[in-house]
C-alpha cells in the first residue's frame, strides 16, 4: 500500500441554485488557474479528493452531477444535453469562459459531450478511463446485454460491512482519506442498509443515454485537444476479454477525435485517482501545459 503522508486540505463546499436543480460542488485552491472534474456514475465530487492534492497548478472544482452526492435527485434530465447545460450553468455561474475540463469514467461520456455542445467553453478535454465505453463495440451488442454489463454495484449490507468490502476492494491504496470518499457515494435507509445515492430509475436512464448516443456519434464533434488517460490492467486482468475489449474501444476512439493522445497507465485500477494520484496529476498537467 503506498504511503500517503498528507491530504489535500478541506475544500470549499458550494451551491449553484438554478430552476428545478440545486448543484452542490467543491472547490480546492482558490485563486489559481481553474480546471473542472466530473466524477462517474454512482460516485461524487469527493472522488477528486486525493488527486487535487497533486494538481497543484490548478483551482479544482468538482461538482455532484445531477442524481449523485448532495445535489438534487432529479427524476429526470439524464440526457446529454441537460446533463451538459447543468455544467455549463456552473461554469457560468464561476464567470469561467474556456477551461480545461477532466472526467472520470462516465464523468468522461458527460465531458465530451460537454465539449461537442459547447465548444467554445472547454480548451482541454481529458478522459480519465472513461469517455471510450462504447456498448455497440461489444461481442453481439444489445441494449439489454449493455444494461446487464453496466448494472448497479452492490452496495448491500451495513455500514461496517460496506466499508469493509470497499477496503478490500482498494486494497492497493486504501488510506482513511477513501472512507470518507466512498460514504459520500451512498447513504443509510430506515434499516441501516447502504444504499447508492444514484437511484436504481436515474442509473436506468443514464444507461439508456449511453446506449442511444454513442461515443461513436459524439467523439468526431470534439475540436479541443483531447487526452484519453486509459488503465492498463493489473496481472489478473491482463489478456482477458475484458482487456481485449477496452484496448478496443480506446483505439475507436483515438481514431474518431480530430486532435487526440492517449496515455496509458500500466498496473493499475479504474480509479487511478485513488492508486497513481501523483502520476495522473503530472499527466494531466503536462498535457494542459504543452497543447
Amino acid at each position: 500500500m503506498k504511503d500517503y503522508q498528507y491530504y489535500p486540505s478541506s475544500p470549499q463546499e458550494q451551491w449553484l441554485e438554478s430552476p428545478g436543480m440545486r448543484l452542490h460542488y467543491l472547490k480546492w485552491n482558490e485563486g489559481k488557474k481553474p480546471l473542472i472534474g466530473l466524477h462517474g456514475l454512482a460516485s461524487s465530487a469527493q472522488w477528486y479528493t486525493r488527486l487535487s492534492k497533486y494538481l497543484t497548478d490548478f483551482s479544482l472544482i468538482a461538482p455532484d452531477q445531477r442524481g449523485h452526492g448532495k445535489s438534487s435527485q432529479s427524476n429526470t434530465g439524464y440526457d446529454w444535453a441537460t446533463m451538459s447545460t447543468d455544467i455549463i450553468n456552473l461554469l457560468n455561474h464561476n464567470n469561467l469562459q474556456n477551461i480545461p475540463l477532466i472526467g472520470h469514467s462516465w464523468g468522461g461520456h458527460v465531458a465530451s459531450n460537454i465539449s461537442a455542445l459547447f465548444p467554445d467553453r472547454v480548451s482541454h478535454l481529458i478522459m480519465v478511463d472513461g469517455g471510450f465505453q462504447d456498448g455497440h463495440l461489444l461481442p453481439n451488442p444489445s441494449w439489454e446485454g449493455f444494461r446487464s454489463r453496466f448494472s448497479p454495484r452492490d452496495v448491500s449490507g451495513k455500514r461496517k460491512d460496506f466499508i469493509e468490502k470497499m477496503r478490500y476492494q482498494l486494497r492497493d491504496c486504501w488510506d482513511t482519506d477513501l472512507e470518507e470518499t466512498v460514504l459520500s457515494m451512498v447513504y443509510e435507509d430506515d434499516e441501516g442498509e447502504i444504499r447508492d445515492i444514484l437511484h436504481p430509475d436515474n442509473h436506468r436512464q443514464i444507461l439508456q443515454t449511453m446506449w442511444d448516443t454513442p461515443p461513436s456519434v459524439t467523439l468526431s464533434q470534439i475540436q479541443c485537444p483531447t487526452l484519453i488517460v486509459a488503465a492498463g490492467p493489473q496481472s489478473d486482468r491482463a489478456n482477458t476479454e475484458f482487456a481485449r475489449l477496452r484496448e478496443i474501444m480506446v483505439s475507436a476512439a483515438e481514431s474518431i477525435i480530430p486532435t487526440c493522445e492517449v496515455t496509458w497507465i500500466p498496473d493499475t485500477i479504474h480509479d487511478i485517482g485513488y492508486h497513481k494520484p501523483d502520476l495522473l496529476a503530472s499527466i494531466i498537467e503536462d498535457f494542459i501545459r504543452n497543447n
